[in-house]
């Protein structure tokens, strides 16, 4: 029975899977001889639907492109705008965005928390890290009318300003999170279980993540600081003090490791962002919607994302349309380059466990 070849579907409705996609594997027994990406075809050609609008009409299509962290779509697709049209934001706009990034951040490691504890049967981690994912989406809630696609981060600057005591409302829920965080510490990061689940499974050398172009968590766990908040730094980041964690065992835990010490990092430049806010407005003039025009020109702009590099190549063609949009994030190579082949030779229980400290966001695959 052992010796048996089956062919099952891993995913989608089981908590470790990220999103809506699913894994075809070809087992013998347990071990998995070949894994196929299904990406779920949930949102798809996202480029080809920005190419068909104006610059204002693509800009609330972008925060699509991965559901659980929107902003750096936004910010992406506003820097790119903005490069080519020549406009200059506003300093505390700038720190706004940082504020608004960290936070999303955060919001994404609490999500990545609660797969990876639920793809080992930590449950109850899972829930606690969903009630305080819901902690940071009230004050997106308060600051942008929305809790999931914010559309906040806008060509020019931000939609609109801090409602009166949005800071101190932060600094409250930084002062919780500095406390709660050692609890997820105790309770899931040195668990065990999960610490004997984790060490030694899905190892990457650094040599294959360089030479594949891996980023984020995937590339830090190999031991290589690469950020692009300090090697290209953008918005406010070079005013900044915060440090590029990470570890060289290049496995599961260490991904997991790196994640949770970016956590800490996320709070401190938060609270820098509160003491340092300027005045100020924070939305420059900009054209009327319906006149505006990008020149013929084209850019490259990027980001980190919560799971690593983040990219738009846009063109103008001096029309109120962008003659072309392309992302670049980390799902693409991740999930095919990378999963596909960490997976063999993988046991069955292992595949969420892999496939959730990889950092995927389907629908960035079918953009």
């Amino acid at each position: 029975m052992s010796n048996k070849h089956i062919t099952i579907f891993h995913g989608p409705q089981h908590p470790g899977i990220t999103g809506n996609m699913s894994v075809e594997l070809d087992l013998i027994g347990e071990t998995i001889q070949k894994a196929t990406t299904h990406v779920g075809y949930l949102h798809r050609g996202f480029e080809k639907l920005v190419e068909r609008r104006t610059v204002i009409q693509a800009f609330t299509i972008v925060c699509r492109i991965c559901v659980p962290e929107p902003d750096p779509n936004e910010a992406n697709f506003a820097m790119a705008v903005e490069e080519l049209a020549g406009l200059e934001v506003t300093p505390r706009a700038e720190y706004i965005r940082v504020m608004v990034l960290e936070l999303s951040r955060l919001a994404a490691q609490f999500l990545w928390m609660a797969g990876q504890s639920g793809s080992i049967g930590l449950y109850a981690v899972g829930q606690w890290a969903i009630a305080d994912r819901d902690l940071i989406l009230d004050l997106f809630e308060e600051l942008t009318g929305a809790r999931v696609y914010h559309m906040y981060i806008y060509p020019g600057g931000v939609r609109r300003d801090l409602p009166e005591g949005f800071l101190g409302r932060v600094s409250t829920l930084l002062n919780y999170m500095k406390k709660r965080l050692k609890e997820y510490d105790d309770v899931f990061i040195n668990n065990a279980s999960f610490k004997n689940r984790a060490i030694g499974v899905g190892v990457i050398s650094q040599e294959e993540a360089i030479a594949n172009g891996y980023v984020g968590q995937v590339l830090r766990a190999c031991g290589v600081e690469a950020d692009v908040r300090k090697d290209a730094p953008y918005l406010v980041y070079e005013s900044l003090d915060f440090k590029v964690p990470t570890q060289t065992a290049g496995d599961v835990y260490a991904r997991a490791l790196v994640r949770r010490a970016e956590m800490d990092q996320s709070v401190h430049i938060l609270e820098q962002v509160v003491k340092m806010m300027p005045e100020g407005e924070v939305m420059i003039k900009m054209p009327t919607h319906r006149k505006f025009k990008l020149p013929k020109d084209d850019t490259w702009v990027k980001v980190e994302s919560a799971r690593g590099e983040f990219a738009y190549y846009m063109a103008g063609d001096g029309s109120e349309k962008i003659r072309r949009m392309q992302v670049r994030g980390p799902s693409l190579v991740h999930a095919y380059t990378l999963l596909e082949s960490l997976l063999v030779g993988a046991e069955l229980s292992d595949v969420a466990l892999i496939m959730n400290s990889l950092g995927i966001c389907p629908p960035e695959i079918e953009r």
